[in-house]
């Protein structure tokens, strides 16, 4: 028997008075975006922007269809929307809020398993990690510098559909 473990850094900021004027920027964005979200089922708002190598910044929110595996997430509505409009230009920061309806989020979100794959799957596209920028209705920020792995260490990869 031997043991794998793994170790995460997520930088725990209380306020947004602490980030630089660039991150304040893409966390606004991201409540805009939040604001349009479709969740009429869940009342549970996602607000997602990109900002890509070339600056270039991209929105995504939650969409949600009462046929519930039809709705999308707004980290994917974000990446797909990258992907088919900016090809070959890799994301270097991504920020996400969310806000419920019926209560207070103290704590930030962090993604799904499905959105944490897809944008697995963009990291190791372009070879290097997405920054990411979570907060929640609470205030509290968290930055992973590391990307997906931060929050899915064990990804599926596609060496595993090679055998």
């Amino acid at each position: 028997m031997h043991l794998i473990k793994q170790e995460i850094a997520i930088e725990v900021y209380d306020s947004e008075l602490e980030l630089s004027e660039e991150d304040k920027i893409l966390l606004q964005l991201a409540r805009e975006s939040m604001e349009n979200a479709y969740a009429p089922y869940s009342r549970f708002l996602v607000g997602c922007v990109l900002q890509l190598e070339n600056n270039t910044l991209v929105k995504g929110n939650n969409q949600e269809n009462m046929a519930y595996p039809s709705g999308l997430c707004a980290e994917r509505v974000a990446i797909f929307y990258a992907g088919a409009n900016y090809p070959g230009v890799p994301v270097k920061t991504m920020a996400i809020v969310a806000r419920a309806k019926d209560y207070k989020i103290e704590t930030p979100i962090v993604s799904c398993g499905a959105c944490l794959q897809s944008l697995c799957e963009y990291e190791r596209q372009f070879g290097k990690p997405i920054r990411t920028l979570l907060q929640a209705e609470g205030g509290k920020i968290w930055i992973a510098n590391q990307g997906t792995k931060a929050f899915m260490p064990f990804q599926f990869n596609v060496e595993e559909l090679k055998r």
